[in-house]
Formats: C-alpha cells, sequence, structure tokens
C-alpha cells in the first residue's frame, strides 16, 4: 500500500541532486522551494528519499502525508 507525500525544500534544486528519485515524483519549483510530491511504499522508502535528500546536503523544510 502506497501513501502520497509531499516533501517541501529550500531553494530551486536541480534534477541532477534529486537523483535516483527524480522518476518517483512530480517536481513543482518556485522561486524559493521545490516540492516533491509522490506516493511513499512504506517507512523505509520515506526513510531512504529524506536519508537521499539531506546527504546531499538539501535543506527540508517539510514532509507530509497528503490526505490524511
Amino acid at each position: 500500500m502506497t501513501n502520497p507525500y509531499c516533501i517541501t525544500i529550500r531553494g530551486r534544486v536541480s534534477e541532477r541532486m534529486l537523483g535516483p528519485y527524480i522518476d518517483e515524483f512530480v517536481i513543482a519549483r518556485t522561486v524559493s522551494t521545490t516540492t516533491l510530491s509522490g506516493s511513499i511504499r512504506d517507512p523505509a522508502h520515506l526513510h531512504g528519499v529524506v536519508t537521499h535528500l539531506t546527504g546531499v546536503g538539501l535543506e527540508l523544510i517539510s514532509v507530509e502525508p497528503v490526505g490524511r
């Protein structure tokens, strides 16, 4: 079972920085944020996404389930 999530990152993040997750999420950019929207399979998947994003030095603003 998957759950929809919205992950907001400070700044305009390049596709290169998003790495392996580029095809898993819908990406929306504003002047000051990048938002990833998509399905998270389980807690391990969420942990992997967050670990990758913070590991490449990105600042997470929020990680929120959608529609709960």
